[in-house]
């Protein structure tokens, strides 16, 4: 079998879609690290759940709403409607669990998530564009 049988296209498509899902999970994770060690929450792991779940489900449901795993690589639109998800449910969930959400949260919030969730892909877009043009 060659690598351009339906089959190997597949396999490549749902290798894409598990690395890039990967990937956004680890960067919300990230960030969620990053803040709890920036306000000095320790490294607890209840704690750490408490603060991430809501991002986690928002860019959930995100992948979701931009049905992700037919173009996970692409920034728009599954990278732009996975961060806006992550922000927004992720502060409607916050606010629905007691969870504090303060003005300057929501923004330093949307401006990290933004660039880790679209900035990847448009580094992985430059990239492949790149190596079309040597190749």
């Amino acid at each position: 079998m060659n690598s351009s049988s339906p089959s190997a296209a597949r396999r490549a498509s749902a290798r894409a879609v598990v690395v890039a899902a990967v990937v956004d999970l680890a960067l919300v994770l990230l960030f969620v690290a990053i803040g709890r060690r920036s306000h000095d929450e320790g490294d607890a792991l209840a704690g750490f759940a408490v603060t991430a779940w809501p991002f986690v489900v928002g860019a959930a449901v995100g992948w979701a709403a931009s049905l992700g795993w037919r173009r996970p690589l692409a920034v728009w639109p599954t990278g732009v409607v996975v961060w806006v998800a992550a922000v927004v449910l992720g502060m409607l969930l916050r606010v629905a669990s007691g969870q504090g959400v303060q003005l300057s949260f929501v923004i330093v919030t949307a401006i990290v998530l933004g660039v880790f969730l679209a900035g990847w892909r448009a580094i992985a877009a430059l990239v492949r564009r790149l190596r079309a043009r040597r190749g």
